[in-house]
This record gives C-alpha cells, sequence and structure tokens, in this order.
C-alpha cells in the first residue's frame, strides 16, 4: 500500500531546501525593490545604493523565510501552547515593567517637586502667566498694537487665514494693517554708521542724510527736502512719517500697566506666538536713530522723550516668562543707549533729564528676569512633553523647535520607536531631568540678592548639564529644549552691567556739570549724584574707573573673563588697537565691559 504523502508542514527540514528557498526569496524580493525604486525615479548611478538594494532584499528575504519557519513549527499543538504560554508570560513581564516604571517616574517626579514645592518653587505654567491688567490701563491694549494682538491669537490666525493663498495673495483673508511695521529702510542700510557705544563709536548722520536722499528715487515712504539740510535734519524729516505711530505709542506708554494678550492658554506652549518682540524692536531702531538726530540737532528734550520711550518699550515685556523676551529686552536696551552715550560725550544732557534718565534706567534689573525667564521655560518644557505624552505622534512637531542639528539628532527610527513605546514615567523622568538642570545649575549662577553672575559658576554648570545630557532616554527632551546656558547668561550679565555701566556715568555727568570735572574716585558720587553706585556683577567688587589725564575717563567691568585687562575691548579679530577694523564684532568673552568716550 502506498503511503499517503506527509503535510507540507511535517516534512523533515533540510537545510539545502532551506538555502535554496532563502535564494528564491532573495531574487524576489530584489526585483520588487528594483521595481519600486524605478517607479519613484530612483537612479542606481552609485554602488552603494546596489549594495543597499542588496542588503534590504536579504533581510526581507531572511524576515520572510524566518516567518515560514515560525508558522511551521507554531502549526504543532504542541508547540502552540507552549507559544501562548509563552506570550501569557511575556505580557504579564512587560505590564509589570510599564506599571513599575509608570510608578517609579511618577514617584520620583512628585517627590522632587514636593521638595522644591517646599522651598518656594512653582512647577506649573499657570503660575508664570502674568496676572490680567485692566484693558484701560494696559499699555499692550493701546489701539497701535491692535494688529500684534490679532496675530498673537491663535484663534483669530484660525479664523482668517487664507488657505490657499495666491503668488499675489496674503496669508490673511483679511486686509490687517499693522502700524507698527515700520523700519527704518529697505536692505542695504547703513548699519555700521549708526555707532556703537561699546566701542566707543558715535553715529555718522550724514551716512544716514546721503542714504534718505538716494532712497528719494526709489520709494515716497522717506519724504526728503528739495535742497540738502543738515544731516540732522535731513534724518528727521526722512522718518516724519512715523512721528503719529510713535506719538500713539507715547500715549500708550502712559498706562501703569502692560501685559500683552498672548495665547498663554494654548495647549503647546511653544506654539505661543510674540509677533509684538520684533515689532518693538523696530520701533526702538526708529526711536534711536531720532534721538541722535535731535541731540545733533539741540532738541536734547525731544531726545530724552524718545530715549524715554524706547525704554519703556523694553520694560513693557518684563512680565512675560521667556528667555527670547528677555534677550529683545536687552537688545532694546542695548540700542537705547547709544543717545544716551552720545549725549553724555557731548555733554547735551542738563542736570534734571540725567535725573530722569536714571530713574528710566533704575528699573532694569535682569537677574531677576533671568530667574523668571529660566523659570519660565522651565515650565514650559515640562508642559511641552506631557502635551507630546498625550499624543505621541507629536513627536514630529516637537523636533521641528528644534535647530537643524536637533532635528537630525532626533530624526531617526530608534529614537522614534522608544517614543512611542517607552512608559509614561519615563516621560515623567525626563521632566525630572529638565527641572534638576535647572535647580542644581542653571538658576544658582545668578544671584539676584547680591546682584552677581558667576562665570566660573556658569562654566562648571554647563558641564555638568553636558554631562547630564549624554545620550539616554531620561535625557531625550532634555538634550532638545534645555537651552545653551552659557550664551544667554553671559547676554543678561552684558545687558545688566550696560545699564549699571550706562547710570554711573549719567552720575559722572552730573558731577561734571557741578565741579568741571570728573572725580578721583566713584566714591565721590554718592550719595548726592546716585543714591548708591552700582557694583560689578562679575564678582560683586567695585566698578572699575580711572580718570585720564585727557579730561576723560574709563569705566568699566572686568568682564566674562573675570580678569581686570586694564578696560581694553576685545574683537573676535584679535586686541583692539588703533590699526584693525573699527567694525569688527565684540568678543565678549575676553577683555574688558568698557564704557569710554572718543578721543577729543
Amino acid at each position: 500500500m502506498n503511503e499517503e504523502p506527509k503535510s507540507i508542514w511535517k516534512k523533515p527540514l533540510r537545510l539545502p531546501g532551506l538555502f535554496l528557498s532563502w535564494l528564491i526569496l532573495l531574487a524576489v524580493t530584489t526585483l520588487i525593490f528594483a521595481i519600486v525604486m524605478l517607479v519613484i525615479n530612483q537612479p542606481f548611478a552609485k554602488s552603494n545604493q546596489v549594495v543597499d538594494l542588496l542588503v534590504f532584499a536579504a533581510m526581507a528575504a531572511t524576515a520572510l523565510l524566518g516567518l515560514w519557519l515560525f508558522i511551521r513549527w507554531v502549526c504543532c499543538w504542541k508547540n502552540l501552547r507552549r507559544f501562548l504560554f509563552g506570550c501569557v508570560c511575556l505580557v504579564t513581564l512587560v505590564a509589570l515593567f510599564y506599571a513599575e516604571e509608570n510608578w517609579r517616574g511618577k514617584h520620583d517626579w512628585e517627590k522632587f517637586k514636593s521638595s522644591w514645592a517646599a522651598q518656594g518653587e512653582k512647577f506649573d505654567f499657570n503660575d508664570y502667566v502674568p496676572p490680567p491688567v485692566p484693558d484701560n490701563d494696559n499699555f499692550a491694549m493701546a489701539p497701535v498694537f491692535d494688529a500684534s494682538d490679532k496675530l498673537a491669537s491663535r484663534k483669530w490666525r484660525d479664523a482668517h487665514r487664507n488657505r490657499h493663498p495666491g503668488p499675489n495673495q496674503s496669508g490673511w483673508n483679511v486686509k490687517l494693517v499693522d502700524p507698527l511695521d515700520i523700519s527704518l529702510g529697505p536692505e542695504p542700510q547703513p548699519d555700521k554708521n549708526i555707532g556703537d557705544w561699546r566701542k566707543a563709536e558715535p553715529g555718522n548722520l550724514q551716512v544716514w542724510q546721503n542714504y534718505y536722499r538716494e532712497l528719494a528715487a526709489k520709494t515716497n515712504t522717506y519724504p526728503v527736502s528739495p535742497q540738502p539740510q543738515s544731516p540732522a535734519q535731513d534724518v528727521l524729516l526722512a522718518l516724519s512719517p512715523f512721528d503719529a505711530v510713535l506719538d500713539q505709542l507715547r500715549q500708550a506708554a502712559l498706562r501703569p500697566e502692560s501685559r500683552f494678550p498672548l495665547d498663554y492658554d494654548d495647549e503647546d506652549p511653544a506654539e505661543i506666538l510674540l509677533p509684538h518682540l520684533a515689532a518693538l524692536k523696530r520701533c526702538s531702531l526708529i526711536l534711536r536713530l531720532r534721538a541722535l538726530a535731535e541731540l545733533e540737532n539741540g532738541q536734547a528734550d525731544k531726545a530724552l522723550d524718545d530715549v524715554k520711550l524706547s525704554l519703556q518699550l523694553a520694560d513693557s515685556m518684563r512680565t512675560e516668562p521667556f528667555i527670547i523676551t528677555y534677550l529683545v529686552r536687552i537688545a532694546i536696551l542695548q540700542v537705547t543707549l547709544q543717545p544716551v552715550w552720545e549725549g553724555l560725550a557731548g555733554h547735551r544732557w542738563s542736570d534734571a533729564q540725567l535725573v530722569e534718565l536714571d530713574s528710566s534706567l533704575a528699573k532694569f534689573d535682569f537677574l531677576s528676569g533671568y530667574q523668571l525667564s529660566v523659570r519660565g521655560e522651565r515650565v514650559m518644557h515640562i508642559k511641552v512633553v506631557d502635551w507630546m505624552e498625550q499624543k505621541r505622534s507629536r513627536y514630529w512637531t516637537v523636533i521641528d523647535m528644534g535647530d537643524s542639528a536637533d532635528r537630525a539628532a532626533m530624526n531617526n527610527f530608534g529614537k522614534a520607536v522608544a517614543i512611542y513605546l517607552m512608559p509614561k514615567g519615563w516621560y515623567y523622568q525626563n521632566e525630572l531631568t529638565i527641572a534638576r538642570l535647572d535647580q542644581n545649575w542653571i538658576l544658582p549662577a545668578a544671584d539676584v540678592a547680591q546682584q552677581t553672575i558667576s562665570p566660573k559658576m556658569i562654566a562648571e554648570a554647563q558641564t555638568n548639564i553636558d554631562t547630564s545630557l549624554q545620550p539616554g532616554l531620561f535625557s531625550l527632551f532634555g538634550r532638545l529644549l534645555v537651552p545653551a546656558l552659557g550664551n544667554y547668561a553671559r547676554k543678561v550679565a552684558y545687558g545688566q552691567i550696560a545699564a549699571n555701566l550706562a547710570r554711573t556715568a549719567i552720575a559722572l555727568e552730573r558731577y561734571h556739570l557741578a565741579h568741571g570735572g570728573y572725580p578721583e574716585t566713584l566714591e565721590a558720587l554718592a550719595p548726592q549724584y546716585i543714591a548708591q553706585v552700582p557694583h560689578d556683577i562679575i564678582g560683586g567688587q567695585p566698578l572699575k574707573y580711572r580718570r585720564e589725564t585727557n579730561g576723560q575717563f574709563v569705566l568699566y567691568s572686568i568682564g566674562w573673563n573675570d580678569q581686570d585687562d586694564g578696560g581694553v575691548v576685545f574683537f573676535k579679530k584679535g586686541r583692539a588697537s588703533e590699526d584693525e577694523n573699527p567694525a569688527s564684532d565684540l568678543d565678549l568673552e575676553q577683555g574688558d565691559w568698557v564704557w569710554k568716550y572718543p578721543q577729543k
């Protein structure tokens, strides 16, 4: 009697047959991949593409053969029971693992928060949202900010967005008139000729006069007189179309409070738009050039009004808990100090005007702002991690927030799989990593009470941050979200030093008006000309000061290198000297931070 043929699932396996099957699968998958590449117009021009094709085909063939062997093995009832039992054990172990990691992560995070909450720390984003301000008292709710307020509102943008704009159409389906959409003029501008007090360089209004007169042939936005006037008069005439807008800002600045209506309720706080920052920065640039021209034109009272308005623009954002806001505030201060510096260099301010300038500058406390912005960024990042965990496909949105290097590092298959599969407790661990870095290293670097900041502590903190953010699943979001501490801390320090130098220089000028010269030491200034002479926030020692033989003085901070270089400014191209290019960028990591006037 003939035996019945055995089932394909029960036939014994032979190595040659398996190898032949694998070769057949390899050929089929290679052919399929090749056809797909041809269809998508992917040529085989490079040899490594052929190698990649073969590697992928071999992997696919191996996977298909393995799947067939597994199905063959599990078709046996005994093997199927073993397999199902193993699956139950594996699922149980995975469930226990997830439960334990979720508990551990939440426990560690809650323990950390409780410990620091007892010391007054807050970890909820809403705790850092500025309190509401009545519209009538709110500088930011003046009509001149209407366009910025609309653009900051996600609800308004979603309702008015032009979904399919044509080549000559706006991104909005309504005409948005923005009175703050003003500028000094189209590029290229003579930026290098507006002066830089940090390098003891005065502005050159004649270059700006020529710029506007040449521009008149291309646009009528910036009016010019038929015949050239003085450089100051021509500049003021060219900027006159902005008088009405600046007067509106001046009226708005009479309101006692300021809170811009940002979308603090946005579920993703990283998506909060800040359109007012660019608008205020543009206005400060206009005010700087106007004030310089007004000083040159003998209108110190008008120049004072413009300087005070520009400083109020910077002060109007002080309650916002964002690093970018404080960077813009510092930038506006640096811009505004140019006419202050030139007025002091030319002895153009009266004593009463100097008192007003000192009062305006005394409001700036960038070290407190450093603490607020770091804490604000921390809770914002924690909320971003929470928001992303609720819907893990948002990972790709988070990646887009980083720079190109961060995106390249985060945009890979392994990290994406981890994001989707890792326990919720590991998200808590990421929040804990971010909070620990801020609490242990970033915040202590600035001492608000003593008004000091330590470059040495910043360097040590950055080293510890870099160590803590080594590749790992608990530091995944920290590497993407935690800002570069050293660069921000240095800008904050320089901003505060700039305000301190300016206030001290104002007191020196008041002394000069009273005595016909500068004092031997800064101790002679207080309390008659300034309540208390500001100190150097680098190290906490008095600012360095010496009176020069030519009747001038040099006033300086020892700077970020934490050493006295004798009042010498360093440029990125090398040490400052008479024969170097004065347009070189300052090297704020080397040399001193100096306030001095041009040689007479």
